[in-house]
């Protein structure tokens, strides 16, 4: 391709990310949905920089602190950079289908990757897989570079692929897929092998090293909490083993993820090319890329379960080997209909972001509850407790309250005076952040307001004092057909039960064992 060519496709890929950025930061600023509890979490954690949380590394809280630091805590502050590590990861996927393919392939991966279902939802929502999916796509296009370059500048590239898996790991400990696609790729590719030597390693290690190094010593100093929790989340305990429902709804929830016509082409495609011995060197580097995240957690996914998002970390690769396998085969329809079908996704998710009733029309309002009612839920716990003398705390049984109430009620727990914002503790040991850091205790249990979400474990929290009090129940219509009730009361005397032995859960309520 001429150059004049190669720098409409490179015009072509930056209109089009700039382009759709715009129109997600619009949307950020004009919806009405709110935080979810895990964005009220992730800024929450942002009041106090550290190397590490409870459940994720530091990246996410850094970058909800500078965000909200510019323009305040409103929502859209909060997730203000989640569209722009999007905007940054389709121009290095366009980076990397140049590079290894031309820039005709770089700009149909970057529209791919772009218009990719999940991340729609990703880039309007802040959480860790967007700035995950920034660094691991500029570790990627590090990687690919590495073998064009020479002298100093191929340390440079690899103290770059160094750096930005470092950062990667500081976003999500998914991050791990690289180094498992990097082994694989030298394993399996003698050209890789010699792509690297022992100075270039070196610099890349250090480079990694160097990053990570903070996190690492934060967690050794807090038992490895951020470790565990990764680990929790597989479930293999306590859980049946070999479930092929879950195995088969992850299956089925790609498609959604990373689009109907993409994940097609890239399961059928690859194993296509594999078995008829047709994939070139570049296929083979992407495949060590995108394949090990899909075939891991669905293996998770079958032992026990598996979250949708869980694979995100192979479609930066994938995005590009769809675009450069339906260009291959001069599939040119099957690409257009790709890219066209979801352009329509995505204009329709904006649609609704920017105005809900929309997705309620469409029978879609259940994919965003968990983004409204927070507000006025935590309105109806604050006004309760200005009302009410003496409160030592107000105490939440569920940690999707704690952390709404903690954003929400900011001004009202944030006061002098205001008394304390608390996490009753259901089992033996602390599930969650809330209940590790803000448990309620008998010296802050005297005389307290508690709130129970949906009334679950009403009756067991209460069974913890002495005495309870004023109850009464608040509802918040969702939409119409969904509400959010919350039960607030009076507790006085906090004196937790014995928890059991064997499963650390509180006794059964008297109505429940009769």
């Amino acid at each position: 391709m001429s150059a004049h060519g190669a720098g409409a496709q490179w015009r072509g890929a930056l209109l089009l990310a700039l382009g759709l950025t715009a129109a997600r930061l619009v949307a950020l600023f004009v919806t009405p949905l709110e935080l979810y509890p895990d964005e009220a979490q992730y800024w929450l954690w942002s009041r106090t920089l550290d190397w590490g949380y409870y459940s994720k590394p530091p990246m996410i809280a850094w970058t909800i602190w500078t965000t909200t630091a510019i323009g305040g805590n409103g929502e859209a502050w909060v997730r203000l950079a989640a569209p722009l590590y999007h905007l940054g990861a389709t121009l290095a996927v366009f980076g990397i289908g140049r590079r290894l393919y031309g820039p005709a392939v770089g700009f149909a991966a970057c529209a791919l990757y772009a218009l990719m279902p999940g991340v729609q939802i990703s880039a309007l929502a802040m959480a860790t897989d967007a700035i995950l999916l920034f660094y691991l796509s500029l570790a990627l296009l590090a990687y690919v570079e590495l073998p064009n370059a020479e002298g100093r500048r191929r340390l440079g590239i690899a103290a770059g692929f160094g750096a930005a898996v470092g950062l990667a790991f500081l976003s999500k400990y998914a991050a791990v897929y690289a180094l498992i696609g990097l082994g694989l790729h030298l394993a399996i590719s003698k050209e890789a092998r010699a792509v690297w030597s022992w100075r270039t390693a070196g610099v890349a290690l250090a480079a990694f090293l160097l990053i990570l190094a903070p996190n690492l010593a934060w967690n050794a100093a807090h038992g490895f909490s951020t470790v565990q929790h990764t680990a929790a989340n597989a479930a293999w305990g306590g859980r049946k083993l070999f479930n092929p429902e879950e195995l088969g709804a992850f299956v089925v929830s790609q498609f959604g993820v990373f689009g109907p016509i993409p994940f097609a082409v890239l399961i059928g495609g690859g194993l296509l090319l594999a078995v008829r011995k047709r994939l070139t060197p570049a296929d083979v580097t992407l495949l060590c890329f995108s394949i090990p995240p899909l075939l891991i957690v669905t293996f998770q996914a079958f032992i026990s379960r598996a979250n949708a998002n869980w694979s995100g970390a192979g479609y930066v690769a994938g995005a590009v080997l769809v675009a450069a396998w339906l260009m291959r085969w001069r599939a040119k329809w099957w690409l257009v209909a790709a890219v066209a079908s979801q352009a329509v996704i995505a204009t329709l998710f904006l649609a609704c972001v920017v105005s809900p009733p929309l997705a309620e029309r469409i029978g879609a309002a259940n994919a965003f509850k968990r983004a409204k009612g927070w507000e006025q839920t935590v309105r109806g716990i604050t006004e309760r407790a200005a009302v009410e003398p003496g409160l030592t705390a107000v105490v939440v049984d569920d940690r999707f309250l704690f952390n709404a109430s903690a954003y929400y009620g900011r001004a009202f727990f944030g006061a002098v005076n205001a008394p304390p914002l608390k996490m009753w503790v259901r089992e033996a040991h602390p599930q969650n952040q809330a209940e590790t850091t803000d448990p309620l205790t008998p010296a802050t249990g005297a005389h307290v307001l508690a709130a129970s979400l949906d009334l679950v474990y009403r009756d067991e929290m209460a069974q913890d004092f002495k005495t309870v009090s004023a109850r009464e129940i608040r509802s918040v219509m969702l939409d119409r057909k969904r509400k959010r009730r919350t039960e607030l009361f009076l507790g006085d005397g906090f004196a937790p039960l014995p928890r059991d032995p064997v499963t650390g859960q509180p006794p059964a309520p008297k109505a429940a064992q009769n």
